[in-house]
């Protein structure tokens, strides 16, 4: 009598714990956008080819208030970086994952729906890692001296940034086509890097948009990083708009959103 092998001892496979499901999406996230050439050119090469430019020629004139043009910029364009990031980037491809069933596909797995988000979030700060170290590295190389006392100020500024911009970035992918996101994100970014506030303080814009940038993620984010980096110290003005911002966006992405 042959012995057989008795298949009630036999375990079935388990998923892995959400901490390694999560970890390992964001770093499929994180390797998609990286691998991506338009992609890496928006959130890396774009940022730093305006930081040279602007720090190295006069074409745009600044009112720098004394301070150097590198230290006068180098803030702004870590700010727009976080925006192309967190916003620009991580809408279009939620929206294209979206339009290809890809979301529904994953909301289904052991990840979840809020396993999903996590990694997604997750991807994004390990991409704006490495446009922080490539830009601070060319500023630092253009002779950007940073007030030290501002460096941990300067990461919770970035964060609350991230958190706002990754919530208008899933609203506005869970609303819209696919098509129209690649549209309006793309346009958005333009026209808060003119006139939002990012790389000029906003009472330094014309008209209206002194007034109003601000108010905006954008401009709250801008202000917050130049104070971080020029004065040592966030105004705590940048710091409630980003916070009511982030809760605002936040909520109508989790009430809006569709996955398919």
């Amino acid at each position: 009598m042959t012995g057989t092998t008795g298949t009630a001892d036999i375990e079935p496979p388990r998923a892995a714990r959400p901490a390694r499901r999560i970890a390992s999406q964001a770093a499929f996230e994180t390797r998609m956008i990286l691998r991506n050439g338009e992609q890496l050119m928006v959130t890396v090469l774009l940022p730093a080819m305006l930081l040279v430019g602007l720090v190295v020629t006069s074409v745009v004139d600044l009112d720098t208030g004394g301070a150097s043009r590198v230290d006068f910029v180098t803030p702004g364009v870590l700010a727009l970086a976080v925006m192309s990031c967190a916003f620009t980037s991580q809408a279009i491809a939620t929206a294209f994952d979206r339009r290809n069933g890809v979301l529904r596909l994953l909301s289904t797995t052991p990840l979840g729906r809020g396993g999903l988000l996590a990694a997604k979030i997750v991807g994004v700060l390990a991409v704006e890692a490495v446009q922080v170290t490539v830009l601070a590295g060319t500023a630092l190389a253009l002779g950007w001296r940073p007030a030290a006392a501002g460096v941990p100020l300067a990461l919770v500024a970035l964060l609350l940034g991230t958190a706002a911009f990754t919530a208008l970035a899933m609203l506005v992918a869970g609303t819209l086509r696919a098509e129209g996101v690649l549209a309006v994100a793309n346009i958005l970014l333009v026209l808060l890097t003119v006139g939002g506030g990012v790389l000029t303080p906003p009472d330094q814009l014309p008209g209206v948009l002194a007034h109003v940038a601000g108010l905006l993620p954008s401009g709250a984010l801008g202000e917050a990083m130049r104070g971080a980096f020029l004065d040592g110290a966030v105004p705590w003005s940048a710091v409630v708009v980003l916070v009511v911002w982030t809760a605002v966006l936040g909520w109508a992405a989790a009430r809006f959103f569709r996955w398919h």
